[in-house]
């Protein structure tokens, strides 16, 4: 095996956790009772834009990051769910292909 395929290879391994961390956050904020529904809806349209496998991992990334954003500057969410929330987004920022 090539380094540059083992390489590959690991970076997609690392790309993989990330984006389950990343998920697993979200579904977090999305399960909790004290998150205001239509910040748990976007919360669970960037889970299900993170799952379509149409589209390239990084740009699935980018996509649900866009859609967080908005969501980040709500003042109705409360600071436990942003803490959440940011880190869910720096574990995106750091997928690459």
């Amino acid at each position: 095996m090539s380094t540059t395929k083992a390489n590959r290879e690991k970076k997609q391994q690392q790309n993989d956790g990330r984006l389950a961390k990343a998920s697993a956050s979200l579904q977090q904020i999305a399960d909790s009772n004290i998150t205001p529904r239509n910040i748990r809806k976007i919360v669970k349209d960037s889970i299900i834009a993170l799952q379509d496998p149409k589209v390239s991992l990084a740009v699935r990334a980018a996509n649900a990051i866009s859609m967080l954003d908005e969501v980040a500057q709500d003042p109705n969410m409360s600071s436990f769910a942003r803490v959440i929330l940011w880190s869910a987004v720096s574990d995106l920022e750091s997928i690459r292909e």
